[in-house]
Order: C-alpha cells, then sequence, then structure tokens
C-alpha cells in the first residue's frame, strides 16, 4: 500500500518533495499552503488529491500517514509536534527549530514515539558520495576542507524571508547551507566536529530598503573529536556560484574532493597520479552501485538524490533500516553546530559543540 502523503508548503522545495513522492508510485493526497485560495492552486500544481484549508489541519488529518513540512522555519517545530501528536511520521525541512530548547524538547516528544521523523541532508545520497565515505571511513584523516557558496542574494536588491531572523531563525547563511556542509563532512568522515571557530559578516546590512538580521557568510574553523582540523567558508553573495557545495577530505596518500554541481565524478589527488572515478563505473562499491539509477554516462543529479532520500525514508516508515538516514537527531545536530557558531562569531573564540 502506498503511504499517504501530505505536504505543507508549496515552494520550491515543497515541489521537489512532490516530485519525488509521485517518482516513488506515493499517493500524494493534500497539500496546504500559506492561505486556502493558495492550497487549491498548489494541489493542481503538485498533482495532489485534495487541498487542505490550513497547516495544522493537513497535520493532523486522519488520512495522512506522512506529514512533508516545507514552510518557513519558525513554523517547522510547532507542525511536528502537532503531527507527532497525531501520529503521523514527519519529512521536516531543517533547521528543525530555532533555537535548542525549541528542538530539545521536539526531541523529547519523538523519542516518545515510534515515527520515524527524517530530515533531508540529501546531497548523503549521491553514488560518489557513498563511495568517497566508503574509501575514507576507518583510515587516517588529515584535514577536511571546502566551501558552500551560492549566488542568489549576492546584491544589495536581492531578500527573502530568510534575511528575517523571526522566520528563519539566528542564522541564515549557515543554518541555511553551511549545516548541510557539516552534515556531509561528518556523515563522510565519521569525524564529529567538536569546536569551532567562526566569523559571520553580514556584508550587505540592508535589502531592498529594510535591515536584515541574518548573515551572508560564514567562515569556519573546526576541530573533530579524533582532533583532525578543517575549514569551511560558506556564502550566499558569491556572484555565479549557483549551488557549488565542495568537499575535500585529505589522507595520507590521496585526497579526495567531491563537487556537488559536477556530481559524476570522484576526484583522487595523488603525489604521482590523480584519477577521476566516474558513478558507474566497475571500481565503485557495492554502496554506490547500488544507488546507480540509470547506466553510466546518463547523468544523475539532485532531484535523484532527494528522491534517493525520500526513498529510504519511506522505507524507514515501514519498518526497514536503512543506511545512512538522517533523522531528527541529525536535525538536532545541525541545531548544535549553528548555536557553537554563533557563540563563536559573537564571543570571537573557540566554542565547544554541545554534545548530542
Amino acid at each position: 500500500m502506498p503511504l499517504r502523503a501530505g505536504i505543507i508548503g508549496a515552494g520550491f522545495i515543497g515541489a521537489v518533495h512532490a516530485r519525488a513522492v509521485h517518482t516513488l508510485g506515493q499517493d500524494l493526497a493534500a497539500v496546504a499552503a500559506s492561505t486556502p485560495a493558495r492550497s487549491r492552486e498548489a494541489a493542481a500544481e503538485l498533482g495532489a488529491r485534495t487541498a487542505v484549508d490550513s497547516a495544522e489541519e493537513l497535520a493532523a488529518a486522519p488520512d495522512i500517514d506522512v506529514v512533508h513540512v516545507c514552510t518557513p522555519n519558525a513554523l517547522h517545530a510547532p507542525l511536528t509536534r502537532i503531527a507527532l501528536d497525531a501520529g503521523k511520521h514527519v519529512v521536516l525541512e531543517k533547521p528543525v527549530g530555532t533555537s535548542s530548547a525549541e528542538v530539545a524538547d521536539l526531541v523529547r516528544r519523538w523519542r516518545d514515539t515510534d515515527r520515524v521523523v527524517a530530515v533531508p541532508f540529501a546531497y548523503r545520497f549521491y553514488p560518489v558520495v557513498r563511495e568517497v565515505r566508503d574509501r575514507v571511513r576507518g583510515g587516517p584523516v588529515r584535514l577536511i576542507h571546502g566551501v558552500y557558496l551560492q549566488d542568489w542574494l549576492s546584491r544589495d536588491s536581492d531578500t527573502n524571508w530568510r534575511v528575517q531572523a523571526g522566520l528563519g531563525g539566528p542564522s541564515r547563511a549557515f543554518g541555511d547551507i553551511g549545516v548541510h556542509w557539516c552534515d556531509l563532512a561528518e556523515f563522510v568522515t565519521g569525524q564529529r566536529i567538536a569546536r569551532v571557530h567562526a566569523v559571520l559578516p553580514r556584508v550587505v546590512p540592508v535589502r531592498a530598503g529594510v535591515e536584515v538580521d541574518t548573515e551572508d557568510a560564514a567562515l569556519l574553523q573546526f576541530e573533530t573529536e579524533q582532533g583532525v582540523f578543517g575549514s569551511a567558508v560558506i556564502s550566499q553573495i558569491s556572484p555565479g556560484r549557483r549551488n557549488q557545495l565542495q568537499l575535500r577530505i585529505d589522507t595520507p596518500d590521496t585526497e579526495y574532493a567531491f563537487d556537488q554541481q559536477d556530481p559524476e565524478v570522484l576526484w583522487m589527488g595523488g603525489r604521482e597520479e590523480t584519477r577521476i572515478l566516474h558513478r558507474g563505473d566497475p571500481a565503485l562499491g557495492a554502496d554506490a552501485t547500488s544507488r546507480n539509477l540509470v547506466p553510466a554516462g546518463h547523468p544523475q543529479g539532485y532531484l535523484d538524490s532527494f528522491t534517493g532520500f525520500i526513498a529510504d525514508a519511506y522505507a524507514a516508515m515501514r519498518g526497514e533500516k536503512p543506511d545512512g538516514l538522517p533523522t531528527l537527531a541529525d536535525g538536532a545536530r545541525a541545531t548544535a553546530i549553528t548555536e557553537a557558531v554563533l557563540n563563536s562569531a559573537a564571543r570571537r573564540d573557540w566554542v565547544e559543540v554541545t554534545p548530542g
């Protein structure tokens, strides 16, 4: 039996969720958007069977099995609480809450249920990412570094609800995309970030005539629990960089480099030679190979990766235990790192990440 899905929020990411639900042959039963009229429009656009007037009504609807929360950030935790209280599974966009106290309360509620709360750290689901993970796990790692660069807020006239802390939370650039980089770095290497030193520049303090209170970029240094150091540059103001997440991992013999904008290849640098491994090559391991949806030479991209995440989330809702599924615990981890980054920037010093 297909799971009956309800999606709350009909922007870009809501449409991505809807596409994955349809691709997997599940039942997109209902959609709720910002108003009843917009809900009806969204149901038609996303191919849902019905529209629901309000987010709260959909979150508690008796004929929904899984609620996808794709709203502005301030609504994430409140709607997830309603869904969990109503016995639903949840696919929850990050950040999973706007403060550590709110997230801790949500985690406590979740632990008291048998429900799945999956969080879309979907970059984990590229086959090449799984290949890097297999190759570096268990061996010595010397350095972790990279960038996550976007340009959609590079102009003074660019604005969005995320630039205001009241809707998006106290961190924008790091909280929005920096946590993706950190999740990927921890997932691939198995190294957990223990302490951070961060700077959070607000380069454009006024957008479209309105003063903003969140950062445009984050410059991050960190040390892992295992004593490995790393760095990352996070930016939403880098012209020409549409969505460039790069992760580089240095080991004694090889540097492994993954670029989300070129996800079909794994760059492997060495002193004697540099090699390029393509998704679909026979040299790929079992985990990476199992995530090939089409033969080599037929590119897979972000939507395929996201669909892989939803497939594993729904498998978990049916009682399976897929490897590497990001859950509310990973969302809480992202919140802890974000708060350490904010505290570090305020204190201009190293700050420990609260373990969890």
